[in-house]
Order: structure tokens, then C-alpha cells, then sequence
């Protein structure tokens, strides 16, 4: 395995604002987990970060969706620094963040070639302008990466779509149906390998992610991006996000999915969205995720971690 480079994308553009006046604090979430020892746990390299810009809560008059023009604008920068570290024989884990940060990872996988996408989320992402009640780019990405919505979002550095539908691994959702339109949800049925949560666990979660890789395998994908939202998780484990469902994965069915997925060989780098440091003053929920995921990701990348010589 490659080793694990981690890059900071501080981005809360794709977000309403949690109250009048006040910012998503999604962007913390970087520091904070480096705070609590993530880069450490891990041995990985310290790869910087991508700096966001302004947040603004107005929509966007011309797309309808909020920060519309600066999300474009820093989905190539990311893109970029996503690419150079991919380039470099790195595994990026980038740390938002929202979800409207997937526009930039999946730019970078385009530009070098086919690569599918497992889709960690407690929602599907599929929103457009005209459904969506936030005009928030977190609530579209999915819609938004595989070519659905507005031109310069959809059709960054004329690549459309980002990620190809047939491409998709969707797992472990658990949102209604309502808000969003229902040709994309025939999509994401049709189309895309989708297993929310019921399913995932009627399956097992181990043979649920082998066999969406075996369909990706089969369609030719170079390798596959892992994009994981914390609203996945269980909300008594992660409440410190904007829109929590009742449910969710434990820790131990996060480790079996992620520990399947590297199984594979075919994982090549991943996102971590949506944590709000603001909604945990304590740390107690930063720290127990640090933890976790630390724990998962050691395992593959333990040859490629440096090593401490033993006294004597």
C-alpha cells in the first residue's frame, strides 16, 4: 500500500448557515482531528492543506445553489493537490469539510483516467437546485459529480460527468425519498449499485462492499475513491453534523466495510465530511473518531508507516 498522505480541504461553502450570522463549522474539523492525533495514529504524511474561500450564505443568482462560482473555483484547487499527491504514488485522505469537496477529488480522478466511487452517507446527495430547500452543494454532490445540475458545477474543465453513474457505490443511506426528484432517484436504483443501511445489514456489510467491487472491477475502473460523511455513523456515536437521521453504522460495521474495501487493492484514496467541531465543545466525539478510523486505517497501511527502532 501506498503511504497515507493527509490534505486539509477547511471547505464550509456547500452548507447553509447553522443560525443568522454564523458560519458552518465544518470548517474546524481538519485542525481538530489533527489536534486529537489523527497524523500521528496514522504515520502518515502531512501534505498541507488547500485553503477555502469566503463563505457567503447568499445563493448564487445565476445556479441557484450557495458559494456556486468560489465551490468551482476551489474544486480545481483541490483537484490539483488531490492529483500531485496521486501522481506522487500517495493515498490522499483529504479532510473536509462538507460533501461539496467531492467535486474536487472526483476532478482529479478524472483527469487520470476511469475510477469509481463509494459512497458513504447517511444521505444520497442527489438534490438539485430545483428540490433542494438549502441551495447547499453538500445536499447535490452526488447529483453534481455524476453530471445532474447546473453547467459550472457539472462540467468543470469540460469533463462531465466526473464519476460515471455505473460507477457508483452508494451504502449505508438511510434519508426518505422526499426532496429529491425522481428520475435521479430511478438512477440511483437502476443504475448505481444502492444499499442502504437495512439492506447492507440483511447482506453483511463484508460481502456488501465485495460485490459492488467485483461490479466495479468488471466495468473497467482503475480504482476506486472512498468518500465517507460521518452522518453514516450512528447518531449517538456522531451527533456533531447538520442534518442527523435516526440510525446508523456502528464503528465496528465502518471497520468492516473500510477493512473490505482495502481488501480489494483497488482503494486509491478518501474523503471524511460534514464532522462540526462547534457541536462538540468537549472533544469527546472528535476523539472517539479519531480512534476508530485510526484503528481501521493502520491495518493496510502498516507497511508503509515509519517505523520505530526498538532499544537495544
Amino acid at each position: 500500500m501506498p503511504r497515507i498522505a493527509v490534505l486539509d480541504a477547511p471547505t464550509n461553502l456547500g452548507l447553509k448557515p447553522p443560525a443568522p450570522g454564523r458560519e458552518p463549522g465544518v470548517r474546524r474539523m481538519p485542525d481538530v482531528l489533527r489536534t486529537h492525533g489523527l497524523i500521528e495514529r496514522l504515520g502518515a504524511e502531512d501534505a498541507g492543506r488547500v485553503p477555502a474561500p469566503p463563505y457567503s450564505p447568499e445563493r448564487d443568482p445565476d445556479t441557484r445553489v450557495r458559494n456556486a462560482p468560489a465551490i468551482a473555483r476551489y474544486s480545481v484547487e483541490l483537484a490539483d493537490a488531490v492529483g500531485r499527491l496521486l501522481d506522487g504514488g500517495r493515498f490522499p485522505l483529504v479532510l473536509g469539510g462538507d460533501c461539496s469537496l467531492l467535486l474536487g477529488t472526483t476532478l482529479a480522478l478524472r483527469e487520470r483516467g476511469r475510477f469509481g466511487l463509494l459512497f458513504l452517507d447517511g444521505h444520497r446527495d442527489l438534490a438539485t437546485p430545483d428540490t433542494s430547500g438549502s441551495g447547499g452543494a453538500a445536499g447535490m454532490d452526488l447529483a453534481l459529480v455524476t453530471g445532474h445540475g447546473p453547467d459550472p458545477l457539472t462540467d468543470l474543465r469540460s469533463l462531465r460527468p466526473l464519476v460515471r453513474e455505473t460507477d457508483v457505490v452508494l451504502l449505508g443511506h438511510r434519508d426518505e425519498d422526499e426532496g429529491y426528484p425522481p428520475d435521479l432517484l430511478g438512477i440511483s436504483r437502476t443504475v448505481m449499485r444502492s444499499c442502504d443501511l437495512a439492506e447492507a445489514r440483511r447482506t453483511g456489510m463484508r460481502k456488501a462492499v465485495l460485490d459492488s467491487f467485483d461490479r466495479l472491477r468488471s466495468n473497467g475502473v482503475e480504482g476506486v475513491w472512498i468518500h465517507l460523511d460521518v452522518d453514516v455513523l450512528d447518531v449517538d456515536l456522531m451527533p456533531a453534523v447538520d442534518s442527523p437521521e435516526p440510525g446508523g453504522l456502528a464503528y465496528e460495521e465502518l471497520d468492516e466495510i473500510l477493512s473490505a474495501a482495502f481488501s480489494t487493492g483497488l482503494a486509491i484514496g478518501m474523503e471524511v465530511t460534514i464532522f462540526d467541531p462547534d457541536l462538540d465543545p468537549d472533544g469527546r466525539i472528535a476523539g472517539g473518531f479519531v480512534e476508530a478510523l485510526a484503528g481501521t486505517l493502520r491495518r493496510p497501511f502498516s507497511s508503509s508507516a515509519p517505523r520505530v527502532q526498538e532499544p537495544g
